[in-house]
């Protein structure tokens, strides 16, 4: 099981990270998110930062598809992102292993080239 502190750790040892002022986390390399703290929407309620959350950016479609299809216990989404490279991943149900591949990853691919 990881944690907020965890995923802290480890984007700040990435070359380029800076963290974002937030109620949360939030991490971003070249001016570009790679992952951060669940803003949670309910209908006529307040934005809720779950930090026990983490969106990823993920590429493309097709990852995320392929993630939210392989592994519907750990990654979810919503209809606001729909249409967007991104996934929730629960946090307590990760490995520090699994969290150093998603969030190397989603750091990788804001750094490459466009």
């Amino acid at each position: 099981m990881v944690d907020a502190d965890d995923v802290r750790r480890l984007a700040l040892s990435l070359d380029g990270v800076e963290e974002i002022d937030s109620a949360g986390f939030d991490f971003r390399v070249g001016g570009r998110g790679f992952v951060w703290s669940y803003p949670e929407r309910v209908p006529g309620q307040r934005r809720v930062i779950r930090t026990d959350i983490a969106v990823l950016y993920v590429g493309d479609e097709a990852e995320k598809q392929a993630l939210l299809l392989g592994e519907p216990g750990l990654f979810f989404s919503t209809p606001s992102y729909d249409g967007l490279p991104l996934v929730m991943v629960r946090l307590e149900r990760l490995d520090a292993e699994r969290l150093v591949e998603l969030v190397t990853d989603a750091w990788r691919m804001r750094t490459a080239p466009a």
